[in-house]
């Protein structure tokens, strides 16, 4: 964990295993309540020099940032994907959108304008100017460990913010990557934090805390629900990334060919594993068959294997939880009807 410029180490620790092999990758410490109350603290303390900062400074910052990012792009993709699992294909490219989340954001944290507008009589000027909102709490999933956690730290820290980061227990390694570089490009102490562990736990303290003045969350709409009550007895602002449950649909006239590979860049990008992943496939009758067909030879030409290996699409489920939860509902939907055109088989290695 990384609070006010510090590496700290605790007693408690989370092992990261690559759902792959099952080899060990790294450890990260964890933190209980007292370290979230520092990274608060810290963070607090940060905030009036880092908001003051002009915007060139904080610019700045974020360039350096993309410099390290790019120096170090091959080794970030094959740390993703030890620790979740993807395609280092799929892993190049979100270390490519990570770049370019603090690529744009330097550039937006000149342009943060205000307003003038007329005034009721001719002595007065009435201008809106804008404010960082002040110490923000990000909750980032496992499924895009770096990106999604540089899509929450580049807006706060363009914008003046300093910022607390909670990544997922279960893709720990990609966000104490990025606090490395962080560190190393000499963000001021206390203007980011990580910390890791529990989740009620640190999350719990981040909500009952006045000083955070705003959470961002990324993930399930049941955690979401209960953080936007819970951020009403304190006035937090909120922004909710929630579970998604995406369409996909193949009308009569549609490019049978076009549509098939945008199934399967939609459906098995991630291994699937994204909220934006198509979950509801609709197809027009008259072109079912034929359109099955197209898919059914895409999907049998995917290959499934370890991530790192250049020649597969297709890496691991996150864990066995994730197998367990798919075989299910594959017997779910062979219960009540549905045909399976391709893959009898559940792809494991002994872990």
């Amino acid at each position: 964990m990384y609070i006010n410029g510090e590496w700290i180490q605790t007693n408690g620790t989370i092992e990261v295993y690559n759902p792959a092999t099952g080899e060990w990758v790294d450890q990260v410490y964890t933190v209980g309540v007292q370290e979230t109350k520092e990274a608060i603290k810290a963070a607090k303390a940060a905030f009036e020099n880092w908001s003051q900062l002009p915007a060139e400074s904080r610019a700045a910052f974020l360039h350096k940032t993309v410099e390290k990012l790019k120096e170090q792009s091959e080794s970030l993709a094959q740390l993703i994907t030890k620790e979740m699992g993807k395609s280092i294909h799929n892993a190049r490219y979100e270390v490519q959108s990570t770049i370019s989340f603090f690529q744009w954001f330097a550039e937006e944290a000149r342009r943060v304008y205000g307003r003038v507008i007329p005034a009721s009589v001719n002595n007065k000027r009435v201008s809106v100017t804008k404010q960082p909102v002040g110490v923000v709490a990000a909750v980032t999933p496992w499924n895009f460990p770096l990106s999604m956690a540089a899509r929450k730290l580049a807006p706060a820290l363009a914008a003046g913010c300093t910022i607390i980061l909670k990544p997922s227990k279960e893709a720990p390694l990609s966000s104490t990557a990025l606090f490395k570089i962080f560190d190393e490009v000499g963000i001021p102490a206390g203007v980011v934090n990580l910390v890791m562990g529990n989740s009620d736990t640190i999350v719990g303290t981040l909500m009952e805390s006045k000083d955070v003045r705003k959470i961002s969350f990324t993930g399930s709409t049941e955690i979401g629900k209960k953080l936007i009550r819970q951020s009403a007895d304190t006035v937090k602002r909120v922004s909710m990334e929630l579970g998604g449950h995406a369409p996909f649909i193949v009308f009569e006239d549609a490019d049978l060919d076009l549509a098939a590979d945008g199934v399967i860049q939609s459906k098995f990008a991630s291994t699937g594993q994204q909220c934006v992943c198509a979950n509801r496939i609709y197809i027009h009758d008259t072109i079912y068959d034929e359109f099955a067909s197209k898919l059914k030879e895409r999907v049998s030409q995917l290959k499934v294997g370890d991530g790192l290996d250049e020649a597969n699409n297709i890496g691991p489920l996150i864990n066995e939880q994730a197998i367990a939860k798919m075989n299910d509902q594959v017997e779910d939907a062979r219960a009540k009807g549905a045909g399976v055109l391709y893959g009898e088989k559940t792809y494991r290695q002994k872990l």
